[in-house]
């Protein structure tokens, strides 16, 4: 049996971890979830993300040596999956993944039956929330705020798109719903 693997792709700021965690801590027993934990070329400095920290050099020699089932670039980082994140899948069950807009198309090559989840936010939510993080400048964040305009959508085929501007109970239940039609449930 082959599961679904829920790809989440949105803009930096717009709470895809949060919105992942919340689906997944509140999903009903039974319900196949797994979230995929990501390989990162970043120290793991904010607590709102669990990653697996590589340095640079040490993601290069992972993705030279074929340790992810995805893996691609932003913002000057390294993201991976690897795979034994999307183990669940040989057993019929549901893989999240906060993913890359940029990436889908590989990601789609690689798994075609994905689905997709865009999360967003309005610009000035995003931009509070960039900046709360203090992981950049007030000027790298407008131009991250710019990139996320020009990235467009159209093609993406997006199945569900998640407004995070609310309460996180509000777009963690979206994502939940959209999962749990797509998951397996075992007879528990």
């Amino acid at each position: 049996m082959t599961g679904v693997l829920v790809y989440v792709i949105g803009p930096s700021g717009a709470g895809k971890d949060s919105v992942l965690r919340w689906a997944r801590g509140h999903a009903p027993a039974g319900l196949l979830v797994h979230l995929a934990r990501r390989t990162i070329s970043r120290p793991p400095a904010d607590p709102s993300e669990d990653h697996e920290a590589v340095t640079p050099d040490g993601f290069r020699q992972l993705v030279a040596a074929g340790a992810f089932a995805l893996h691609w670039e932003a913002n000057g980082l390294g993201y991976g999956i690897r795979h034994e994140e999307l183990a669940a899948l040989d057993r019929g069950g549901c893989v999240l993944v906060n993913g890359s807009r940029a990436d889908l198309p590989q990601a789609r090559r690689r798994y075609p039956e994905l689905a997709v989840a865009f999360v967003n936010a309005s610009p000035a939510v995003l931009r509070a929330r960039l900046l709360a993080r203090g992981r950049e400048t007030a000027e790298q964040i407008e131009a991250r705020l710019a990139r996320s305009v020009q990235l467009p959508l159209a093609g993406a085929e997006v199945d569900v798109v998640i407004d995070n501007d609310g309460p996180l109970e509000q777009a963690g239940e979206r994502l939940l719903r959209f999962v749990e039609r797509r998951c397996v449930r075992t007879s528990r």
